[in-house]
């Protein structure tokens, strides 16, 4: 099992010629192995070069753990392979879904219901049969919930327990639907099972209006996400942390500037623990 630690990065092909080019790298990237599965060539040796300087994650965007129609077993059979061509042991997906037959390149919510809990939970383990390994599953933005019978933190908890999978626990997504849904940002934090916690993302996202957020991923991280992500440290541990940034990509300085003050934050409650 790899063991992560420190700072990671969204690898984009917009900045990826300066990632190899850096004197220095994060601790760890994360693709999406949608984006990559098949190709050859060029884009299969610059991946390869990327993996030489940091150690690699994948975040899945079609599994469709909450969707309606059956799991695509030759889809997770691709994304096994991919995961053994690289030598990947952490694949995490989204706990919601992303396909009605054909893709909608968007994430639905999943009705937080018991009989929801069952159903996603006996996906999940499906699919960790099929991989081999466990997978780890994010908390999602939402903007509504559809007939929900439990608070998304009830949700999140059954599911990893009847799964027995793993949280990427996503702070800015806590933060994004805790004034989108009028609920405890904090609360939730102290909520999930700090043993299931595999990471973390950290992301930027807009505001449209007092009480909605959009996850975004395309602008720097707003003062309220850093506060939840030190408070997420102080309850649960410093964990691996990720940087997502997908759109409006900043300069490489930028980039490398948000990632050092997640380095400072982590240095601070690593140096508080330790006395």
């Amino acid at each position: 099992m790899t063991a992560l630690n420190g700072v990671g990065l969204g690898l984009r092909r917009d900045f990826i010629d300066t990632f190899l080019n850096a004197e220095s790298h994060p601790d760890f990237i994360e693709v999406a192995p949608e984006n990559w599965m098949g190709f050859g060539g060029r884009h299969a040796k610059l991946l390869a070069q990327c993996t030489e300087k940091s150690p690699l994650v994948c975040h899945g965007l079609s599994l469709s753990v909450g969707g309606p129609h059956p799991l695509n077993i030759g889809f997770i059979q691709q994304i096994k392979a991919f995961l053994k061509q690289y030598q990947v042991s952490i694949y995490s997906e989204h706990l919601s879904y992303t396909s009605d037959g054909g893709y909608l390149y968007d994430l639905l919510p999943i009705p937080m219901t018991e009989a929801a809990v069952k159903y996603v939970a006996e996906r999940i383990l499906r699919v960790q049969d099929i991989l081999g390994q466990r997978l780890v599953i994010e908390n999602v933005s939402t903007y509504l919930m559809p007939n929900a019978e439990m608070s998304e933190a009830e949700f999140v908890c059954e599911v990893l327990e009847q799964a027995d999978c793993e949280l990427l626990l996503d702070v800015n997504n806590v933060y994004v639907n805790s004034i989108n849904h009028q609920s405890n940002a904090y609360e939730f934090i102290k909520k999930m099972p700090r043993d299931r916690i595999r990471y973390l993302h950290i992301a930027g996202h807009e505001q449209v209006s007092d009480d909605l957020l959009i996850d975004t991923h395309g602008a720097a991280i707003r003062d309220p996400v850093w506060e939840l992500l030190q408070f997420t440290y102080q309850q649960h541990g410093v964990k691996p942390t990720l940087l997502e940034r997908d759109f409006n990509i900043p300069t490489w300085q930028e980039l490398r500037a948000e990632l050092a003050k997640i380095e400072r934050i982590q240095k601070i409650f690593n140096s508080a623990s330790s006395v």
